[in-house]
């Protein structure tokens, strides 16, 4: 027996005692319950890389297994510990690439404490001195071998940094220049990279055999559609220049882009070869379908709903003619326009064209019909852009708000300038559109009136960072005329509407009727508009812009305006969805508009 004061003392100790026993096989205990079956949760994991950064720190994160699971919702304890285990060789195969083979891991891997509770798993890294190229042993034979534009020296030199990135770049630069150069048969004798774990350092062999060079021969085509004068426009290269099959690939991607053919190969037959190492170049094309339908339906805050009905034939006669219509059916404007292409000089982007159009229009300010024959070249200059000259008849019976209407009938020739440079055509992440266009009309010799316009249309779009897009856009009109009335109503200048000023329907700006107070239109026009759009989320962005100026005229007034807005676009396949609103601040009284659209922003 003990005394009440040694039993008290006793049984303290003891109770201590269990509590440390039951600290220490805790963790233990219900990782084993963790482990039996039906017993597990969702487990929760943390994993924390400490030594690197940048590039390295990013490829190990890729290759390193338990990071990459740390989210799975069936991860368990049994996957935990294995992914654990192998962290440090996937580190070690992570940092390679960088020239590191003396890395140094100390990996932990922390319980928790209690059941629910955060695994951390702990990984310092040492990565220690990158190893460094001693000797590079670096030879060209063959047939290229005094080549200049093989180099004479490997890209890489003795004493960098032996980076695989650096030494692929290096090995697929030599052979595609040799491939470019025509050695079609060049062969990698010995190219590997050997690391002395001792010397720590690396050597690099690189021998290439170019064999003979190849040249191209005369191009032959199989096919039953197209004269093959025609098809012989589409050859940028002359039998015997320097076998290159980036020339061949290029002139496969002019015949399909023309959509004249589904299927186009060009061989180069090789084994038909002269004894001068001339090689003939077969072309077997199928014909495409020479009819191609498209039905479309749309909705744009200026015009409402809309459908298309497009017919297009990719093919008429032998020498690569083309016809395209499309019929325009929604509120504000109707229209039914035909084009008839016939290629000429370079056929993938020079054209003569002639085109008849129909339009009815009724917007805010303006109603009418319009007739107009054009014929025209259409061609890309040297400095890429497309220059069309040309001369429309134009028949237009037009009426401006309550007592100016008119009739314009005469000959208006016409000559543009555009060029559009994006880096994506659709969803553009830098890049601009601007375009130059000059036509008149004079009296007497062309028509009953006398006019001149031109104009200038400008738009760009400038990412900073992977978040930020700032869209700009101006506009900028001019015509010289006696007065308004000369001026027909189509060709007058107005603003407002989705592309001008939102917050305004379309037509909806211009100088006004002193007695009416209706938009009449104007010979000047300056419009703006900045945008500014920020990523949200996946596809998501949000935008702010605000959009201002006028149509102007000097005998009528008219004020300068500005909207407001802000609104969401959403990227698909065929350019943004943009919806939002526009709060035109200068308007009496002021209001909201909404803004729908879809298409690309350039």
């Amino acid at each position: 027996m003990c005394v009440p004061a040694q039993c008290v003392d006793t049984r303290r100790r003891v109770i201590q005692g269990w509590r440390q026993l039951a600290g220490q096989l805790l963790p233990s205990l219900w990782l084993l319950l963790a482990l039996l079956p039906g017993s597990a949760s969702a487990l929760k994991l943390e994993v924390e890389v400490e030594g690197v950064e940048g590039e390295e720190q990013k490829n190990v994160l890729a290759m390193l297994g338990i990071y990459q699971e740390q989210e799975d919702q069936e991860l368990s304890i049994a996957r935990l510990l294995a992914l654990h285990r192998r962290a440090p060789d996937q580190i070690r195969d992570a940092l390679a690439p960088f020239g590191l083979y003396r890395v140094e891991i100390q990996e932990t891997l922390t319980e928790p404490t209690a059941e629910g509770g955060t695994w951390i798993a702990n990984y310092k890294i040492d990565p220690g001195e990158p190893v460094k190229i001693a000797s590079i042993d670096y030879q060209i034979t063959g047939a290229g071998a005094s080549n200049p534009a093989l180099p004479k020296q490997f890209p890489m030199q003795v004493g960098d940094v032996l980076l695989h990135s650096a030494y692929e770049k290096a090995k697929n630069q030599i052979t595609s220049i040799a491939s470019a150069e025509g050695y079609l048969n060049a062969e990698l004798l010995r190219h590997q990279v050997l690391i002395d774990p001792v010397a720590y350092q690396a050597m690099v062999d690189f021998h290439l055999d170019t064999g003979p060079r190849y040249y191209l021969g005369k191009v032959q085509f199989k096919q039953d559609l197209l004269d093959e004068r025609y098809l012989s426009k589409f050859v940028r290269f002359k039998p015997g220049d320097v076998y290159d099959p980036d020339l061949l690939l290029a002139l496969q991607g002019r015949l399909l882009g023309m959509e004249y053919y589904d299927k186009v190969e060009v061989v180069p037959l090789i084994d038909q070869a002269s004894s001068d190492n001339v090689v003939p170049i077969e072309v077997v094309a199928s014909r495409n379908k020479a009819n191609k339908y498209r039905l479309g339906l749309g909705f744009g805050t200026d015009v409402g709903p809309r459908l298309l009905l497009e017919y297009r034939r990719r093919y008429i006669g032998r020498h690569g003619h083309k016809l395209k219509s499309e019929i325009e059916v929604s509120q504000a404007l109707q229209s039914v326009v035909a084009e008839y292409r016939m290629p000429f000089r370079n056929p993938v982007q020079d054209y003569f064209l002639i085109r008849p159009e129909y339009f009815a229009y009724d917007t805010a300010s303006r109603q009418g019909t319009s007739f107009r024959l054009t014929a025209a070249q259409s061609m890309v200059t040297p400095g890429g852009w497309r220059r069309n000259i040309g001369v429309d008849y134009r028949y237009e019976d037009y009426e401006v708000g309550q007592g100016d209407d008119g009739v314009f009938n005469g000959l208006v020739p016409n000559i543009s300038w555009s060029k559009t440079d994006a880096d994506d055509p659709l969803n553009p992440r830098n890049g601009y559109r601007l375009k130059y266009l000059l036509q008149g009309t004079a009296a007497g010799l062309l028509a009953e009136t006398s006019w001149l316009s031109g104009s200038v249309s400008y738009k760009q779009v400038k990412s900073f960072g992977e978040r930020f897009r700032f869209i700009g856009r101006a506009d900028l009109g001019a015509i010289w005329a006696s007065s308004l009335e000369d001026v027909p109503g189509s060709q007058r200048f107005f603003a407002g509407g989705d592309q001008s000023i939102r917050g305004w329907a379309l037509d909806a700006l211009g100088p006004d009727d002193p007695v009416t107070g209706e938009t009449l239109g104007g010979r000047y026009l300056a419009v703006g508009s900045l945008e500014l759009e920020r990523k949200i989320k996946g596809n998501w962005s949000a935008a702010l812009y605000t959009d201002f100026g006028n149509a102007f005229d000097p005998s009528y007034t008219s004020e300068w305006e500005q909207s407001l807005g802000a609104g969401l676009r959403y990227g698909t396949p065929i350019g943004p969805v943009r919806v939002g609103v526009a709060y035109a601040i200068t308007k009496d009284p002021a209001g909201f508009r909404l803004i729908i659209g879809l298409g690309p922003d350039l």
